[in-house]
């Protein structure tokens, strides 16, 4: 646990080392799952205004069962529509590094202030974006930054639809 803290700092600053370090590390797993736990509890938490405490849980629920449907598709794009030759994956290296992907995201627990919501929970999920592209480039062991994009420029999407059904569900960021 004394390397977790530091571990998701480095993951945020897009340190493609620890990205290699977490899809090696098969015990990191736990830790992956924490940070996406953590991600989406801030999620949750950030979205009270939106629903409450109910919507703390739904909130928190989308944001993880967006995460997995995220993470599953960059599992497939990147090994079954645009592997390399260099490209040995297995789905734990992915979900480590996905998952270590998800530190920005506890971010957004302060969109929980009102006038700054919006922006927060866009730029945290932005962030998010650029360093699922560091894990997936890592954990695919792509030469080419451009082709982890194209994974994550493919998958993303579906992820954004996700989570703007949960706002729809849950109602607009406050005005």
């Amino acid at each position: 646990m004394r390397r977790f803290v530091p571990r998701m700092i480095r993951a945020s600053r897009l340190e493609a080392a620890l990205y290699e370090e977490v899809e090696a590390d098969r015990s990191a797993i736990g830790q992956a799952f924490l940070v996406v736990v953590l991600s989406a509890l801030a999620a949750g938490i950030g979205s009270y205004q939106n629903g409450g405490p109910k919507g703390i849980v739904w909130q928190t629920g989308a944001a993880l069962v967006g995460w997995w449907v995220w993470a599953w598709f960059a599992y497939m794009i990147g090994t079954r529509l645009l592997p390399t030759r260099e490209t040995v994956a297995d789905h734990g290296e992915l979900l480590r590094t996905i998952g270590f992907s998800s530190a920005p995201g506890i971010l957004r627990i302060f969109a929980v202030f009102d006038p700054i919501s919006g922006l927060v929970y866009f730029g945290a999920t932005l962030w998010m974006l650029a360093a699922m592209i560091v894990g997936v480039r890592q954990a695919l062991d792509y030469r080419s930054t451009g082709r982890a994009i194209a994974v994550c420029a493919i998958g993303f999407p579906v992820y954004a639809l996700f989570l703007l059904a949960t706002l729809v569900f849950l109602g607009p960021w406050p005005a």
